[in-house]
């Protein structure tokens, strides 16, 4: 009677992505639900954005007072732009070169994707820092709005730096997810998208 010998361990290939690397913690869990709350926050606004367009058009032709709306309008685009990065980073929408990429070995890539994230989580948080410096500014003197909508300009500004923040906590946590032998969660979005017959944001 021969005896049943187990399994071989799996040995993984050099270059091998960890999963466990990006497991989604209670901490990414988080994350991940700030990044899609503050996305949603930055798609509110486009709405936003379009509902006031059609009121200052209709408001024009009835001679209504509309012109506050575009000191309103600025701000909203400002809010939409900024709330939104950490979501469309995480999702994979930001424009990304992967000509050398998509060329050399997943060891080296690895390492290529960490020195990328590393430049970009020095460059956006020295944006976050001067962006919260500079609403403390504005708080601290209590600037007004020199529009026509005179509110302290700390506000519309402070979307600005909520969304700095967001965007800094995407960039490191994918850098640590990297350094850790992971795949970062832009890359992997984006190949769920091509698995599922979805090439739209290439084009």
């Amino acid at each position: 009677m021969s005896a049943v010998r187990p399994p071989a361990a799996a040995v993984p290939a050099a270059g091998a992505v960890n999963a466990a690397a990006y497991a989604p913690g209670p901490l990414r869990r988080v994350l991940a639900r700030l990044f899609d709350a503050a996305g949603a926050l930055g798609a509110a606004c486009v709405v936003a954005i379009f509902l006031l367009m059609i009121v200052a058009g209709v408001g024009r032709q009835v001679n209504l007072r509309v012109s506050g709306i575009n000191d309103v309008v600025a701000w909203l685009c400002a809010a939409a732009a900024f709330l939104a990065m950490a979501h469309a980073f995480r999702h994979g929408d930001f424009v990304r070169v992967t000509l050398v990429l998509e060329w050399v070995p997943p060891r080296v890539r690895r390492w290529m994707d960490a020195v990328c994230l590393a430049i970009a989580t020095a460059a956006v948080g020295y944006l976050t820092w001067w962006a919260t410096a500079f609403t403390w500014e504005s708080y601290e003197f209590a600037e007004v709005a020199t529009g026509l909508v005179a509110i302290p300009i700390w506000i519309p500004q402070s979307t600005f730096v909520v969304g700095c923040w967001l965007l800094m906590l995407a960039v490191l946590d994918e850098l640590v997810t990297v350094l850790q032998g992971g795949k970062p969660g832009y890359q992997r979005a984006v190949e769920e998208r091509h698995a599922a017959g979805d090439f739209s944001s290439e084009v």
